[in-house]
């Protein structure tokens, strides 16, 4: 199991590639986290909801994600409330202060049935743990479901992680193994410093203070490390601030309070000749090349706070002087006419909202004539189709969608063409309804600009087209085009976990956890 001395402390990674390092010595790792509380997700080949990470963790150990590997997904909601996801199905929403009291029973029931559904399916297969935030919350270890209840319960061996690039390691990992319970303490086989700049060497007066004061080896000490890996949460995204060199292009995407499957940005950030410049309600547009609206857990409240900072005006100034904007399934929704919301699915906004389903509403950006309804169950599905826009040969694209909502055109206005070729069970052509599910929608206005959405979780991942997205934002500034000979971003992923795992078998002495 790896565990943290606090949360971003690498322990996902961690545990990626701990997973590829046992898949190349021929083990079968299974990657686990009981509880997790993420808005990054995936949805499996079943339809089930899990967090990406534990997604990232099973491609490292070259399995298919399935939802038992996660079996409590808690998505919150913004308003001391969260989403209550067992075994990839929604099953309510908590409120913070009654979690323990209502949902410890279920949760745990939920982590022992996707241990049993996991090992019934890979018997031979390893368990590789990760646990949640730290360890050691005082006030939450006597309802702890994912950290060391679960390494007790499996008898797992740990390895705690720290990370020194945040500063006060030592007060980390000695304060964590003091705040242990004498049952507990056993179970930490070894500390492991992450993120750390320089020479190893500079370390081993540390590493020695580390062993004498706790009695606890030193596995590694793990390098910082280049490349750009998926973030494990949105605070991540707070150090990609970095400006790259050979950067051509700027990207602008709204860091939206409740922003969801961020995850969908990493192609866009591992191209050389792309910035993205995260930007916060409040802070001025200005003029990039394009515009993203992501995802979003609570569409309607991420779309007032947009619209009491005035970017909702910039926006449409943006897209009117010739703008590119593009939106990504709640992004999608923020961009049309009215979001209807008569069941409270993404609750209530205003007082006057709880009294009366027909106040339950928002106005859109205006930036395509489409309107949303909120009703029903969640659309959760993997798909493929064949992209016709930008023009060109068509493009296979593949993807998943993971939303409330069913969009439709509200006016015939001849700017706006559906651009979406369909490849699904009976092949639709209806592209925003939940049937047809994949959808796109584009709008020309009368300077050249464009209004683009999507409900495909994914698309960037598609090499081919989102290079011919890029050229049509390269050509409008007389830059070349760029090679749309492109891998699917699976396989540049593949390949950081290897350069992962390369360092981890280089940097850390797995022998204490594995014997």
């Amino acid at each position: 199991m790896v565990l943290g001395t606090s949360s971003g402390a690498g322990k996902s990674l961690m545990t990626a590639a701990l997973c590829r390092v046992l898949k190349r010595r021929g083990e079968t790792p299974l990657p686990f986290k009981g509880q997790n509380m993420s808005l990054n997700a995936w949805v499996d080949q079943a339809g089930g909801e899990m967090a990406y990470s534990q997604a990232l963790q099973a491609w490292a150990a070259g399995l298919e994600p399935e939802a038992a590997m996660n079996p409590v997904l808690l998505k919150p909601r913004g308003d001391s409330t969260s989403e209550v996801i067992h075994l990839g199905r929604s099953i309510g929403n908590a409120r913070a202060e009654h979690y323990y009291r209502d949902w410890f029973k279920p949760g745990w029931a939920a982590i022992r049935s996707g241990l049993a559904e996991l090992q019934g399916r890979y018997p031979g297969g390893r368990l590789v743990l990760e646990g949640a935030g730290s360890p050691v919350e005082v006030n939450l270890q006597p309802r702890d479901l994912t950290n060391l209840r679960l390494a007790q319960y499996l008898r797992a061996r740990c390895l705690l992680v720290a990370d020194i690039e945040r500063g006060g390691v030592f007060a980390q990992l000695v304060g964590t193994l003091a705040l242990l319970r004498p049952v507990e303490r056993p179970l930490i086989r070894g500390l492991l410093i992450n993120r750390f700049r320089g020479r190893r060497e500079l370390f081993d007066e540390g590493r020695r203070w580390l062993e004498q004061h706790t009695g606890v080896p030193v596995l590694g000490v793990m390098p910082w490390l280049e490349e750009l890996f998926p973030p494990e949460d949105s605070l991540d995204l707070l150090e990609r601030r970095g400006r790259k060199q050979g950067a051509e292009l700027t990207i602008a995407v709204l860091r939206l309070p409740s922003m969801s499957n961020f995850s969908d940005l990493d192609p866009l950030e591992a191209e050389p000749t792309v910035q993205l410049r995260w930007l916060k309600p409040g802070e001025e547009l200005g003029c990039p090349d394009a515009v993203i609206l992501p995802g979003s857990k609570q569409t309607r409240r991420d779309l007032a706070a947009l619209q009491a900072e005035g970017l909702d005006e910039q926006l449409r100034a943006y897209g009117a002087a010739g703008g590119h904007v593009f939106g990504l399934c709640g992004g999608l929704q923020m961009l049309g006419e009215r979001l209807l919301d008569p069941q409270g699915l993404e609750g209530n906004l205003v007082e006057e909202d709880a009294d009366d389903p027909q106040d339950r509403q928002s106005r859109g950006l205006g930036l395509l004539p489409l309107e949303t309804t909120y009703a029903g169950a969640k659309t959760l599905r993997q798909g493929c189709s064949q992209a016709l826009w930008p023009a060109g040969s068509p493009v296979e694209l593949e993807g998943f969608e993971l939303h409330h909502g069913v969009s439709q055109l509200v006016s015939q206005d001849v700017s706006v063409s559906q651009v979406f070729s369909h490849g699904l069970r009976q092949g639709e052509l209806n592209p925003l309804s939940s049937q047809a599910g994949l959808g796109w929608w584009q709008a020309t206005g009368e300077q050249g600009g464009l209004v683009a959405g999507t409900y495909l979780h994914g698309v960037f991942e598609n090499g081919p087209w989102r290079r011919r997205w890029l050229n049509q934002l390269r050509r409008r500034r007389n830059l070349p085009p760029l090679s749309e000979n492109q891998p699917h971003h699976a396989r540049q992923r593949d390949l950081l976990l290897d350069r992962l795992a390369d360092a981890f078998e280089q940097h850390v002495d797995l022998g204490p956890l594995l014997a």
